[in-house]
């Protein structure tokens, strides 16, 4: 497969790649677009998922073919999009083939019955052993930079080991899971990049334009002509160009601006709808008391019952209670940030990630 570059004019400034999250994790791709990623032009070694800076990743798939040299082990994972080369470097302790009887002669003799640091480290490499050689048909989590080796891509492996999953729950949860990381990160631009003329996109402007007034207004509930207005000085500043043969009305560009700004509001947990009917109504997460106090009795409540007691109630327990008590359209976005409000009041206190408990 030939290396594609990222075209230089599409390529955003390398000084902005530090403030997309995407740059600084290990991002959990399909093999398919790590294959077909397109690299940088400025710096080598850097690839480009829909604009998003990517040099590192982090893949579940089945072996399905292998080769073993002195220092190294070469998988190719298949994670059902494709299949991709993971090159594992073996370490020092795996490397080592010394006689267990020779390493510590003198140490072996007075520990008889007792603690025997000889047999301990050969367990320990056995154990290293099995979990770093694989046969094909057995799962692998590979993580590590990608590189591109002879026109071809690859993974070069900080960190690898054979998956034990006899019921396939870590692969059920890993295809709940990246899915979600698609929609909520990977298949979204990064708001913060300039546009080529300089300055914040109409949409970015937006956004600020009603989030302040949500804040300054304490605003619970709206509906979207309630705040159509605000966004009219935005189409009305654009700079003006040629009139188009045909094209959209500056009311219609209002209307799909307000669109999308409502759209990314409802993906961040920021607004949700309460009821979905012809009347748009639209809730403001952090001022809507009814959900605050919703949330807060099923905590309390389920906090007391002997299955939550210790640990607290799962977040996805709550989701789903809420949705049954109180909207079945509310996101885990926005529970999140109930539960962070919550929390930052004392009224529920988090005992793990993502278990809480009532005081």
């Amino acid at each position: 497969m030939q290396a594609a570059t990222m075209d230089p004019v599409e390529e955003p400034p390398s000084m902005l790649w530090g403030l997309d999250p995407i740059f600084s994790a290990f991002a959990r791709l399909y093999v398919r677009d790590i294959l077909q990623m397109m690299e940088s032009t400025q710096v080598p070694g850097i690839y480009f998922y829909n604009c998003h800076p990517v040099y590192k990743v982090d893949v579940l798939g089945t072996v399905v073919y292998k080769r073993e040299r002195e220092d190294f082990f070469c998988y190719g994972v298949d994670d059902g999009t494709g299949v991709i080369n993971c090159l594992c470097w073996k370490n020092d302790l795996f490397k080592e083939e010394g006689d267990p009887t020779t390493l510590g002669g003198k140490h072996s003799d007075g520990v008889h019955g007792g603690f025997n640091p000889v047999a301990e480290l050969q367990k320990l490499r056995q154990a290293q052993q099995s979990r770093c050689r694989l046969e094909i048909g057995e799962l692998l989590r590979v993580r590590g930079p990608v590189k591109t080796s002879r026109q071809q891509r690859e993974i070069m492996a900080s960190t690898f080991y054979r998956v034990n999953d006899p019921v396939m729950s870590v692969q059920i949860a890993w295809m709940m899971e990246v899915p979600q990381l698609y929609r909520q990160c990977y298949d979204k631009a990064l708001p913060l990049q300039p546009k080529a003329t300089g300055g914040i996109s109409p949409l970015g402007k937006a956004l600020n334009i009603l989030k302040d007034f949500f804040k300054q207004k304490c605003v619970s509930r709206f509906r979207p002509h309630d705040v159509q207005d605000l966004l009219q000085p935005l189409i009305s500043s654009q700079p003006a160009q040629q009139e188009p043969v045909a094209g959209p009305s500056a009311c219609q560009q209002l209307r799909q601006l307000l669109k999308e700004a409502l759209q990314v509001l409802q993906d961040e947990g920021l607004v949700y709808r309460k009821v979905k009917s012809q009347d748009e109504v639209y809730h403001v997460t952090a001022h809507d008391k009814d959900l605050l106090i919703a949330v807060k009795d099923i905590i309390r409540e389920d906090s007391k019952r002997e299955k939550y007691a210790e640990k607290g109630c799962h977040i996805l327990h709550i989701l789903s209670a809420v949705r049954q008590r109180h909207s079945l359209n509310l996101s885990k976005a926005a529970l999140e940030l109930v539960l962070k409000s919550l929390e930052c009041n004392s009224d529920i206190v988090s005992t793990s990630e993502n278990h809480y408990t009532a005081f």
